[in-house]
């Protein structure tokens, strides 16, 4: 991975490059994994994997319940993983998760069909995606804080955005893998064991994010941090404790998190299901156009970035979820004309708007918690929401476009959950350029002023 350019020496000297680039390595190797199982939903694992129901449909919203497994174990993997964590390190934890997520990634490779073991086919995807979900949700909060905890503050907003386009460039890699497959197999071929190759993949890719990311370290506030807890037993961290410290910090990032979750799984998975079985595009087609979008969603994200370290992050996250809200009503009509110009245009733009949100999203949940508990914080606000967010969308979407026959459904549950994140944007704080270490040091004397408030009572009681 090719570091980005314009960087100063000062950046250079402090290993800030590097840093990036382990975090990006890492995150794209995780994210190829996850996104490739949400393409091959609509692709393959409705024929290879559920009965035959008659409906295409049904099999492919099976395949989504499967998808959304994932999803709800993403929140447990965020939790455990965010309170080792804060305890033992970021580096530790994201060599863990990469390891997972691979291995659960390359045994779905070899799973055998509902037609040859019945139940038990759907029943070993199901295990090995709680797997992959449960390591998915540890690698976010580990990679993003890795890079924010080594950034300037004034600049943390551009520089943590970087590990949220490795996602982009994750998901460019499956769909170029599946459209290379796809176009050079015969549909029964791809069908058979050319889908597999995909997944066979990823242990080549695992080995080498494994490998970049053994080279760099904890960031220096971090281990001051750790420090600290070891010498001071009533500095605590994990779940329990953001929770009772920090409960708005909490749902505020769930409440952000909500509209840009459903947006992106609408826009990059939904979208599938919906040119193939409703336009009735062809695969390659559909894999080809996703491909520059993703390409375009890549590029724009790190600019999105800096745009908040300039204007902030509020205003910055407000306009995507304003914007987020109208994609629907434009998007889908786009689709329906079948013209290439106009699909590509209706999903770039719905990347676009999530961009706006996406971005900012590592700066803003790390500047909401103090180092001790941040792993927890962040992992916690961030993948909660997406069980009942991006976990649910591309089934709800599919069923609502089954009942209605119509799009308009769709456009009006994404107006819905962009107002919810509309409402959390206006309880947000604005912190652009703020210090992390003076959020350790308000921590702190909170800590302290807790303490002789409980002291205090108790000797109270005692009198």
């Amino acid at each position: 991975m090719s570091s980005p350019a314009g960087i100063s020496p000062s950046v250079k000297d402090s290993g800030l490059r590097k840093v990036v680039a382990a975090s990006m390595a890492g995150t794209v190797v995780e994210w190829y994994e996850f996104f490739l199982y949400a393409t091959a939903v609509t692709l393959v694992f409705g024929k290879m994997f559920f009965p035959n129901s008659g409906s295409e449909l049904d099999a492919i919203m099976a395949g989504f319940l499967t998808y959304a497994v994932g999803f709800v174990a993403r929140p447990i993997g965020g939790i455990v993983f965010g309170h080792f964590g804060d305890k033992f390190g970021r580096k530790k934890l994201l060599q863990l998760s990469i390891i997972l997520v691979g291995v659960s990634t390359f045994l779905m490779g070899c799973l055998p069909s509902f037609a040859q073991v019945g139940y038990w086919a759907p029943a070993l995807l199901v295990g090995l995606r709680f797997i992959q979900g449960f390591a998915v949700g540890g690698e976010w909060g580990g990679a993003v804080l890795l890079v924010a905890e080594h950034s300037p503050n004034k600049s943390r907003g551009f520089w943590a955005s970087w590990p949220q386009s490795a996602v982009p460039l994750g998901n460019l890699l499956a769909t170029g893998v599946l459209l290379t497959l796809s176009s050079m197999l015969s549909e029964a071929a791809f069908l058979g064991w050319g889908w597999r190759v995909a997944f066979w993949l990823s242990a080549v890719i695992v080995l080498i994010g494994y490998y970049i990311r053994t080279k760099v370290n904890d960031a220096p506030i971090f281990l001051e941090a750790q420090a600290e807890m070891e010498g001071n037993p009533q500095s605590g961290y994990g779940v329990l404790e953001v929770l009772r410290r920090y409960p708005r910090g909490v749902f505020t990032a769930m409440g952000l998190r909500f509209a840009e979750n459903i947006l992106y799984y609408l826009v990059v998975t939904f979208s599938i299901t919906y040119l193939k079985i409703i336009v009735n595009i062809d695969t390659s087609r559909i894999l080809l156009l996703l491909l520059v979008a993703h390409g375009v969603h890549f590029c724009v994200v790190p600019l999105v970035g800096k745009l908040s370290d300039t204007i902030g992050r509020k205003p910055t996250y407000m306009l995507g979820a304003l914007t987020g809200a109208t994609w629907g009503f434009f998007a889908f009509p786009m689709m329906d004309t079948r013209n290439d110009l106009m699909i590509l245009a209706a999903v770039t733009i719905g990347l676009l708007f999530h961009a706006l949100m996406y971005a900012g999203q590592p700066s803003i949940m790390a500047e909401m918690f103090p180092t001790r508990m941040r792993y927890s914080g962040v992992s916690l606000g961030y993948q909660v929401t997406s069980i009942v967010a991006g976990s649910m969308a591309p089934f709800i979407a599919t069923g609502l476009v089954e009942h209605y026959k119509s799009s308009v459904p769709v456009a009006l549950y994404l107006l819905g959950a962009c107002m919810v994140t509309v409402v959390a944007v206006l309880f947000l704080k604005e912190t652009k350029g703020v210090s992390l270490q003076d959020i350790d040091d308000a921590d702190a004397a909170g800590t302290l002023a807790l303490g002789r408030a409980a002291a205090a009572k108790s000797a109270a009681k005692v009198g």
